[in-house]
């Protein structure tokens, strides 16, 4: 896959891990589908303050077996591994969506999601440069930090660091874009991230064997 072409899907599959983690964020009144720091975190205090721990405990449980399964798919094959890995992150968006209109709790619909966003983390392969196409920035943001001092002390590509930057402006821009359709459509809103992964498994899907 060519160098522009990967950064594009990437920054795609970012922002729309940004605007359902909005929607997650907002439905779960302050706990994430994607961001497991801080349902760490919140699990933690909630052990010694004897608050809610069920929650964010489930939250991380169900994005580690998102990230089993999602690199279980990816591993099978270089060819249908990508694809495969979003087929995943989309089913769980339809069994979001269907456990929220079909009379199950908006956790449990939440949950889901968490697993797939667990999944999507395994669609793009690293391969040294920008993370890419991942649900979470703060690697990504220290490796920015990390990259700008390096290029200054030219030990490092000089404009690499402004690509993790455009990572974590990518997730800023898909949690905007979330946080306004939920305004609108509530859970549904994770159908506009939807339709683009629907849209890059078709592209993934049909490319040549030597792209």
């Amino acid at each position: 896959m060519k160098p522009q072409r990967r950064l594009a899907l990437g920054l795609l599959l970012t922002g729309c891990a940004g605007a359902i983690d909005a929607v997650g964020f907002i439905e779960l009144g302050g706990y994430y589908t994607s961001f497991m720091s801080g349902n760490t975190t919140q699990l933690g205090t909630g052990l010694v303050q004897a608050t809610e721990v069920l929650l964010p405990f489930s939250l991380v449980a169900m994005f580690f077996l998102g990230s089993f399964l999602g690199s279980v798919l990816a591993l099978r094959s270089r060819r249908w591994g990508p694809s495969l890995v979003l087929a995943l992150v989309l089913a769980s968006l339809a069994g979001a969506l269907g456990l929220a209109y079909g009379g199950f709790s908006i956790t449990q619909a939440m949950l889901v999601l968490a697993a797939g966003a667990g999944a999507q983390n395994a669609t793009l392969p690293f391969d040294g440069g920008a993370r890419l196409g991942t649900t979470f920035v703060s690697g990504t943001l220290f490796a920015a930090g990390q990259d700008l001092a390096g290029a200054l002390a030219r030990r490092a590509p000089p404009w690499r660091w402004l690509q993790h930057l455009q990572v974590w402006g990518a997730l800023l821009l898909g949690g905007l874009v979330g946080a306004l359709c939920h305004a609108s459509w509530d859970v549904l809103a994770i159908l506009v991230p939807g339709a683009i992964y629907a849209a890059m498994l078709v592209g993934f899907a049909v490319k040549s064997p030597a792209a």
